[in-house]
Protein backbone atom coordinates (compact mmCIF):
# COMPACT_ATOMS: atom_id res chain seq x y z
CA UNK A 1 0.00 0.00 0.00
CA UNK A 2 1.42 3.37 -1.02
CA UNK A 3 1.05 6.05 1.57
CA UNK A 4 0.84 9.61 0.24
CA UNK A 5 3.31 12.14 1.60
CA UNK A 6 2.10 15.65 2.31
CA UNK A 7 4.44 18.63 2.34
CA UNK A 8 3.36 22.09 3.45
CA UNK A 9 5.61 24.88 2.30
CA UNK A 10 5.65 28.33 3.86
CA UNK A 11 7.53 31.43 2.91
CA UNK A 12 9.83 32.98 5.48
CA UNK A 13 8.31 35.82 7.37
CA UNK A 14 7.31 38.50 4.89
CA UNK A 15 7.11 42.19 5.63
CA UNK A 16 3.59 43.49 5.21
CA UNK A 17 2.73 47.02 4.12
CA UNK A 18 2.15 47.98 7.77
CA UNK A 19 5.64 46.82 8.71
CA UNK A 20 4.54 43.70 10.62
CA UNK A 21 5.85 40.21 9.91
CA UNK A 22 3.47 37.40 8.93
CA UNK A 23 3.97 33.79 7.75
CA UNK A 24 2.42 33.22 4.34
CA UNK A 25 1.52 29.65 3.30
CA UNK A 26 2.25 28.89 -0.35
CA UNK A 27 0.52 25.59 -0.95
CA UNK A 28 0.02 22.01 0.14
CA UNK A 29 1.46 19.40 -2.20
CA UNK A 30 0.55 15.72 -2.08
CA UNK A 31 2.83 13.19 -3.74
CA UNK A 32 2.68 9.40 -3.89
CA UNK A 33 6.39 8.83 -3.19
CA UNK A 34 8.86 10.42 -0.80
CA UNK A 35 11.47 12.77 -2.23
CA UNK A 36 14.58 10.91 -3.43
CA UNK A 37 17.65 10.98 -1.24
CA UNK A 38 20.56 12.89 -2.68
CA UNK A 39 24.08 11.78 -1.84
CA UNK A 40 26.51 14.67 -1.87
CA UNK A 41 30.08 14.23 -3.01
CA UNK A 42 32.69 14.79 -0.33
CA UNK A 43 34.91 17.76 -1.01
CA UNK A 44 38.56 17.59 -0.05
CA UNK A 45 40.01 20.77 1.38
CA UNK A 46 43.78 21.11 1.50
CA UNK A 47 44.97 22.95 4.59
CA UNK A 48 48.44 24.53 4.39
CA UNK A 49 49.90 26.27 7.45
CA UNK A 50 52.88 28.63 7.16
CA UNK A 51 54.55 27.35 10.36
CA UNK A 52 54.94 24.02 12.11
CA UNK A 53 52.21 23.16 14.63
CA UNK A 54 52.99 23.52 18.33
CA UNK A 55 53.92 20.35 20.23
CA UNK A 56 50.90 18.10 20.93
CA UNK A 57 49.13 18.64 24.23
CA UNK A 58 49.13 15.89 26.82
CA UNK A 59 45.61 14.47 27.07
CA UNK A 60 44.18 12.32 29.84
CA UNK A 61 42.33 9.58 28.00
CA UNK A 62 39.11 8.61 29.80
CA UNK A 63 37.90 5.00 29.90
CA UNK A 64 36.23 4.02 26.61
CA UNK A 65 32.43 3.93 26.45
CA UNK A 66 32.79 0.56 24.68
CA UNK A 67 36.25 -1.06 24.58
CA UNK A 68 35.36 -3.26 21.61
CA UNK A 69 33.58 -0.77 19.33
CA UNK A 70 35.30 2.56 20.00
CA UNK A 71 38.80 3.91 19.39
CA UNK A 72 40.46 7.00 20.86
CA UNK A 73 41.15 9.67 18.23
CA UNK A 74 43.93 11.78 19.75
CA UNK A 75 43.70 15.56 19.80
CA UNK A 76 45.64 17.61 17.28
CA UNK A 77 46.46 21.16 16.27
CA UNK A 78 44.29 22.67 13.53
CA UNK A 79 45.21 25.71 11.42
CA UNK A 80 42.25 28.12 11.08
CA UNK A 81 43.89 30.41 8.53
CA UNK A 82 45.47 32.77 11.04
CA UNK A 83 46.29 30.80 14.19
CA UNK A 84 46.63 27.31 15.67
CA UNK A 85 43.66 25.88 17.62
CA UNK A 86 43.60 22.66 19.60
CA UNK A 87 41.01 19.99 18.66
CA UNK A 88 40.40 17.82 21.72
CA UNK A 89 40.67 14.05 21.39
CA UNK A 90 37.55 11.90 21.57
CA UNK A 91 36.25 8.38 21.05
CA UNK A 92 34.93 7.35 17.63
CA UNK A 93 32.93 4.30 16.59
CA UNK A 94 34.85 1.67 14.68
CA UNK A 95 33.25 1.08 11.24
CA UNK A 96 34.10 -2.64 11.53
CA UNK A 97 35.81 -4.87 14.12
CA UNK A 98 39.01 -5.08 12.01
CA UNK A 99 39.27 -1.33 11.36
CA UNK A 100 42.42 0.44 12.56
CA UNK A 101 42.51 4.24 12.93
CA UNK A 102 45.43 5.94 11.17
CA UNK A 103 45.60 9.40 12.77
CA UNK A 104 45.85 12.63 10.82
CA UNK A 105 49.18 14.44 10.87
CA UNK A 106 51.04 17.51 9.60
CA UNK A 107 53.57 16.97 6.79
CA UNK A 108 56.34 19.47 5.94
CA UNK A 109 56.42 20.54 2.30
CA UNK A 110 58.00 23.36 0.28
CA UNK A 111 55.18 25.90 0.84
CA UNK A 112 54.45 25.14 4.50
CA UNK A 113 52.84 22.36 6.52
CA UNK A 114 50.02 20.31 4.95
CA UNK A 115 47.38 18.48 6.99
CA UNK A 116 46.87 14.81 6.07
CA UNK A 117 43.44 13.60 7.24
CA UNK A 118 43.18 10.55 9.47
CA UNK A 119 41.44 7.51 8.00
CA UNK A 120 40.20 4.05 8.78
CA UNK A 121 42.25 1.15 7.47
CA UNK A 122 40.24 -2.05 7.23
CA UNK A 123 42.32 -5.24 7.00
CA UNK A 124 41.68 -7.04 3.75
CA UNK A 125 39.81 -4.07 2.29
Amino acid sequence: MNRPYVYCLTLPLALTAAGAFAAQPISVVQVDQPAPLVQLAQATVQVIAPTAPPPPRVEVIPPPPSPTTTVWEAGYWSWNGSDWTWVTGHYVERPSPQAVWEPGHWMKQANGWRWIDGRWNVAGG
